[in-house]
């Protein structure tokens, strides 16, 4: 059995969907509360036993880095007003043992040649990448899910959920073969972003992956794809032309915070379970809802004329 130690984290992007906001700030320190979108990801690869997170990072994205260093003046201010829990929250973001490793992409060209950018941190071993706009949230997370996949049977391992028809061409299309008794589905390949019409299926990868190093081999001979830059999607389709690409259905509730929409609902549902809001919260968003079916009464309201 080999054990998935590895996770890369493809966050040179520019996040031109939140502009202004992003103009200084990477999109992946966006918070959810009071903690930043990468930190849920890290988390989530930290909870599954992953010891070495490999940032593939941009020109403008050293706040990332940051984010998980030491800040031993901060820290020491904290102690000093006897803060210590906070102290420890921010000591703890990444724990005692687990190693942050930085890489530079040179420049944005694809999700494929920021993972090969991780080759030399990643070397011969197996890993998972986790796409940080993807927010996941569940008992069950989808990289312990793709770890324990991949310790049973080494292979390429897809995280999926069905999607509307409409919403098809946002995506990485999977074309499916038989489900096995684990409940995973043998990929016979992915199409990237197919329209309506040219989807295989409607079933979509949805950001977490765990691959084997020689997927790395196989991102070294891509051509420029669609946009003209190196998919991942291209190898992984290759590769299940070989017959050892699977698909796990995820069990968690993702939320896309790539897009604005996306965002906001994982906020709101985030702000929901929240121990110290969630009452509070729950209260504002029933006075604004209260407020909104006024507001469309009035409107809908019959003018008198007046005589």
């Amino acid at each position: 059995m080999q054990r998935i130690k590895k996770a890369v984290f493809p966050v040179a992007g520019l996040g031109t969907r939140f502009l202004p906001a992003t103009k200084a700030m990477p999109k992946e320190l966006l918070p959810i509360i009071d903690k930043p979108i990468i930190q849920y990801a890290v988390e989530e690869a930290i909870a599954a036993g992953i010891t070495d997170l490999v940032f593939v990072t941009g020109r403008a994205k050293r706040a990332i880095g940051d984010h998980f260093d030491a800040n031993l003046e901060l820290e020491m201010q904290l102690a000093s007003k006897g803060k210590h829990d906070v102290r420890d929250m921010v000591r703890n973001i990444v724990p005692p043992g687990v190693n942050c490793i930085f890489v530079r992409q040179a420049e944005p060209k694809g999700l494929g040649d920021a993972v090969l950018c991780a080759a030399p941190a990643v070397g011969d071993a197996p890993f998972v990448v986790l796409l940080a706009d993807d927010l996941m949230k569940g008992a069950s997370l989808p990289t312990q899910e793709l770890a324990a996949a991949y310790e049973r049977a080494p292979g390429t391992y897809l995280c999926v959920s069905e999607v509307a028809e409409k919403d098809v061409s946002k995506y990485g299309i999977v074309r499916s073969g038989e489900t096995a008794a684990d409940g995973s589905v043998l990929v016979k390949g992915l199409v990237e972003k197919p329209s309506s019409k040219d989807a295989p299926s409607r079933l979509a990868s949805m950001g977490r992956y765990a691959f084997g190093p020689e997927v790395f081999d196989v991102l070294r001979t891509l051509t420029p794809g669609a946009g003209g830059e190196i998919q991942l999607a291209d190898a992984i389709d290759k590769m299940a032309a070989a017959g050892n690409v699977r698909a796990l259905p995820m069990t968690a509730q993702r939320y896309d915070c790539g897009s604005k929409f996306g965002y906001l609902t994982a906020i709101v549902d985030y702000a929901l379970d929240h121990d110290e809001f969630h009452s509070e919260f729950l209260a504002l968003m029933a006075d604004r809802l209260a407020r909104d079916k006024e507001a469309k009464l009035v409107s809908l309201s019959p003018v008198r004329s007046q005589s």
